[in-house]
């Protein structure tokens, strides 16, 4: 029987609720609201919450500055690219992880994961060396790869968490019927694990948008994303502060609608097999 929770009690927990909320949310309004002041504003003490001249030059300029959407182009690629291309390797593995698995399978996803606690910096010569050789440097292909390479430790862990749920029978069954290995996997497991596949593929997604250590050091101009989009507003002569709340305002807006419209489905994902 459920406890019941008194209204004193759920109050409290409502505040305490929407003050993490507003604590988390704070920095990306005061960008957002940074990007609507005059420059001299931006930087003006004590800072200017809401009483402020509110312009949209600082967009204007961005836009004259750099071409926004050669950049976002490239993020777009990079970020349903890399996602796509884990994705078609991740279920494989993550199958035979879960239904097939072998004596030394924990071992093997800790070690994935491990790759995961290391220093990017610390592989970034030989891939970058790598990359030289093969031509792949300032390429949308090259940061792809890379992105993929990084994140798919997560997306084979999530995975193989939503298969480990899925009764081992209903293969068995399919198996029986006739199924191959490619319809099984296909046709019987894919659509029993969307919801889990599906929040796997938003978070990657996310992942892969805001990354911002590979494509600021393995892209130039030509594949360079917001995060080299937003670097550029990063002068030795320094920061101008409106400018560049305007640029990251720019860059994370569409990444916060996906996140705003497919919440349901991310929480329901990553909540999948939780509760039995």
């Amino acid at each position: 029987m459920a406890r019941a929770v008194s209204i004193r009690r759920k109050s409290l927990n409502t505040f305490w609720a929407w003050l993490v909320a507003l604590i988390l949310f704070f920095p990306i309004l005061w960008t957002v609201l940074t990007s609507f002041k005059p420059e001299a504003q931006a930087v003006a003490s004590p800072p200017l919450f809401v009483d402020f001249d509110w312009t949209l030059q600082n967009y204007r300029d961005v836009q004259a500055q750099r071409a926004y959407f050669g950049y976002f182009w490239n993020s777009v690629v990079i970020a349903l690219g890399s996602t796509g291309l884990g994705v078609l390797i991740g279920i494989p593995a993550a199958w035979s992880m879960a239904f097939v698995p072998g004596r030394h399978t924990r071992d093997l996803l800790m070690w994935m994961l491990s790759t995961k606690m290391m220093p990017a910096v610390g592989v970034l010569v030989p891939i970058y060396l790598i990359f030289r050789d093969l031509g792949l440097l300032d390429t949308r292909t090259g940061l792809v790869v890379v992105v993929m390479l990084m994140n798919l430790p997560i997306i084979i862990w999530m995975l193989y968490t939503y298969f480990k749920e899925i009764p081992g029978e209903i293969l068995e069954a399919a198996r029986m019927d006739g199924a191959t290995l490619g319809k099984e996997i296909l046709y019987v497991l894919t659509p029993m694990a969307v919801p889990g596949i599906a929040s796997t593929l938003l978070l990657n997604i996310i992942l892969a948008w805001n990354e911002a250590f590979w494509t600021l050091n393995l892209a130039v101009v030509k594949a360079a994303p917001l995060s080299k989009f937003i670097s550029g507003f990063s002068s030795p002569e320094g920061l101008f502060y409106a400018k560049l709340s305007a640029a990251s305002t720019m860059a994370i807006a569409p990444i916060l609608i996906l996140g705003w419209f497919s919440q349901k489905q991310l929480v329901r994902g990553l909540t999948f097999g939780a509760v039995k």
